[in-house]
């Protein structure tokens, strides 16, 4: 159902005086009232309540608040260290105000199924779902002082991805904006006071994000609001496997920070383990970025690249993923595979790993190698979700890959 208007507290000024009031105190990266709002269908709603985590901060002003009671909302559900879940949360708020929105509105997107620790400290959370659905969101500590929320943007995924686990799932479900902020938000409560801030959120979980692209750019656009969650810009990171219209949308339109999930040098590979290459292929998919990374300053694109052994890592591999990315300013995150049930791949031993690295940094290239952090609970990279009976089929694997699997 379309988002309803709150017969709230309504003031004698009109709505277009509040709404030039309030533009002129907007906040630098507060970017997203120009967004195109998500359907009806895709907007979580409890009940014929409003879910008040589905809005941006101009659609919670349209309600017709009076001045100044949107602003002391907004930061209860997401400053103020509040981070509200529940109506008697909302401090500060005069009795009648709390009680038109415990009334109208809820608070609340997800419910805790359940916490699971992994030997390295990492976490992994399974949040249930209003109507049933499970998904799972990893807080990922750090000794230097960076904590990470790895957040999931739909239930299942399409892309198919041969060594993700979520891609044997295949797609059950988007998630909404409330549903994809509220990790974030139960992050903040749930382990800042364990871990310190919570610094950095990735949208690396389940799902493809630029699938879901309303809700996900909606959803990162609220965290990095300056009276909300209030994250930086360049610490909140959406990945992608490579759809390249919404890469385009999402390069001209948010801040954020951008990561392509590459794992391949060559078409005829990438087409067999990422079979989105098929639509939009390697030379697709660099060619837009460098088109639109030109107009932008200061501004690198992640790659992302999953090692899986005699695949994708050989030293010819290397020099071809240097030659690739010129002319893209870049940084290249070394992945190593995390195996699952069901899984045909093996990872690179660490010392290949560490020669490929080489390779790329002898070309010139800014390298990084990820750590696997959380396998022993199925937190890792490419290891959330649960199938069940039905999954995807593995796609043929090419005669020439055969031996090495």
């Amino acid at each position: 159902m379309a988002a309803q208007a709150l017969p709230f507290l309504r003031c004698s000024r009109s709505a277009a005086s509040l709404r030039a009031r309030s533009s002129t105190t907007a906040a630098p990266h507060r970017l997203f009232s120009t967004l195109r709002r998500p359907s009806a269908a895709a907007r979580c709603e409890a009940g014929s309540k409003v879910m008040l985590k589905g809005m941006d901060y101009s659609e919670l002003e349209a309600q017709g608040f009076r001045p100044g009671q949107a602003m002391m909302l907004w930061k209860c559900i997401y400053g103020n260290n509040v981070w509200a879940h529940c109506h008697d949360e909302l401090a500060g708020l005069n009795k009648d105000f709390r009680k038109m929105i415990t009334e109208r509105a809820d608070l609340r997107a997800l419910t805790v199924k359940d916490i699971l620790t992994a030997s390295d400290g990492t976490r992994k959370i399974l949040f249930s779902l209003e109507d049933g659905p499970v998904i799972e969101t990893v807080i990922i500590p750090c000794a230097r002082g960076r904590t990470t929320v790895c957040v999931s943007s739909q239930v299942g995924c399409a892309m198919n991805c041969q060594f993700c686990f979520t891609g044997r799932m295949g797609l059950r479900k988007h998630l909404s904006t409330a549903e994809i902020v509220e990790q974030a938000v139960f992050a903040c409560r749930l382990f800042s006071d364990e871990f310190g801030a919570i610094t950095n959120v990735v949208f690396m979980g389940m799902g493809e994000p630029f699938h879901n692209i309303d809700n996900v750019m909606k959803a990162s656009a609220i965290m990095v609001d300056d009276q909300g969650l209030h994250f930086s810009p360049r610490k909140v990171t959406v990945s992608t496997s490579g759809l390249v219209p919404q890469l385009k949308r999402f390069l001209r339109e948010s801040n954020c920070s951008l990561a392509v999930s590459l794992n391949a040098t060559t078409d005829e590979v990438r087409n067999w383990i990422m079979p989105i290459n098929r639509k939009y292929n390697l030379n697709l998919l660099l060619g837009t970025l460098r088109e639109e990374l030109c107009h932008r300053k200061n501004y690198r694109v992640l790659f992302e690249y999953v090692m899986l052994s005699g695949v994708n890592d050989s030293m010819d591999d290397a020099k071809r993923l240097i030659e690739l990315v010129q002319g893209i300013p870049c940084k290249i995150n070394l992945i190593s595979f995390n195996p699952h049930s069901g899984s045909q791949f093996k990872p690179t031993p660490d010392e290949k790993i560490i020669e490929f690295r080489n390779v790329l940094i002898q070309g010139g290239l800014i390298v990084f190698v990820r750590l696997s952090r959380g396998d022993d609970q199925m937190a890792a990279c490419g290891q959330l979700g649960e199938p069940g009976d039905y999954q995807l089929p593995l796609l043929r694997v090419p005669e020439k890959f055969q031996v090495a699997l």
